[in-house]
């Protein structure tokens, strides 16, 4: 490994597949995805980031969210801190972004790139999802093709059809 930090890592049962998160000793999330193969994920961590993984079962206040978003409090992921990096403003500047997405209603990239504040940088958007390491940390699932179909998933459709469904299901008035 790169990195000499020691990260924290878990599987969680979920109804979309086996959930693996990747976290700090502090609690921050490094990255998380829908594969029960936690060292895959390590290859989205940035280089500078990485360190040799520990398995542990519970990852105290992740897994408690984790766990309380699939029961339905789809905000108790929202505190949950993530470290991402890139060299590039704008991704990081997205990501927060997309922290604030709220369940129950997506965007489009379109819209993506607008409250990014870049309305012109839709493929830039795309880009800053297809490169979160952090899935349902930093919701790219909230994030439709402009046509409002689903677009992609690094996870799968399912799991992202899964995500919004679960979230739409318990925001219906």
């Amino acid at each position: 490994m790169t990195g000499t930090n020691t990260i924290d890592s878990s599987v969680l049962d979920t109804p979309a597949g086996p959930f693996s998160v990747l976290v700090t000793p502090g609690g921050a999330v490094r990255a998380a995805g829908f594969t029960g193969d936690p060292h895959g994920l390590l290859g989205l961590v940035h280089p500078t980031l990485r360190g040799d993984l520990r398995s542990r079962p519970d990852l105290g206040a992740v897994t408690t969210a984790v766990t309380a978003y699939l029961d339905g409090d789809l905000t108790a992921i929202d505190g949950v801190p993530v470290e991402q990096h890139t060299t590039g403003a704008f991704l990081a500047h997205a990501w927060e972004i997309l922290r604030d997405v709220k369940p129950g209603d997506p965007v489009t990239y379109t819209a993506f790139a607008a409250l990014a504040g870049r309305p012109a940088a839709v493929r830039a958007a795309a880009a800053a999802c297809a490169r979160n390491a952090a899935a349902l940390f930093v919701p790219c699932h909230r994030v439709l093709r402009t046509d409002g179909s689903l677009g992609g998933y690094r996870w799968g459709l399912d799991v992202k059809k899964w995500l919004l469904g679960h979230e739409r299901r318990l925001t219906a008035s």
